[in-house]
């Protein structure tokens, strides 16, 4: 049965206007990873963007160690970021999909 087109399309701009939201809301949460024992922490927003990063002194004294430190902890606050970016979306996306959009 097909959707009223009008319907539709103010269904299409709810969903706009709600992704609009969350992204804005997930720019502003943050998530936090640490590597190395808590050598190194990294802070990241929602957006995917480093927001901080917390490395240990006593880290400093192995430069090869630290930067493999960084990298991990990196890696960890970005799939941590995506995860809650995953978990906010979802939703949208959900709806998206209920509409008959395929894919979604």
């Amino acid at each position: 049965m097909a959707q009223n087109p009008a319907k539709m399309m103010k269904q299409m701009q709810k969903l706009q206007e709600d992704m609009a939201r969350a992204q804005q809301a997930l720019a502003e949460e943050t998530v936090s990873a640490s590597a190395g024992g808590g050598a190194v922490t990294v802070t990241m927003t929602g957006a995917l963007e480093f927001a901080d990063i917390q490395i240990a002194p006593e880290a400093m004294e192995d430069v090869e160690m630290l930067q493999d430190t960084i990298i991990a902890a990196c890696n960890e606050a970005m799939r941590a970021a995506q995860e809650l970016a995953n978990s906010r979306m979802g939703s949208i996306a959900g709806a998206l999909g209920n509409m008959g959009i395929p894919g979604l």
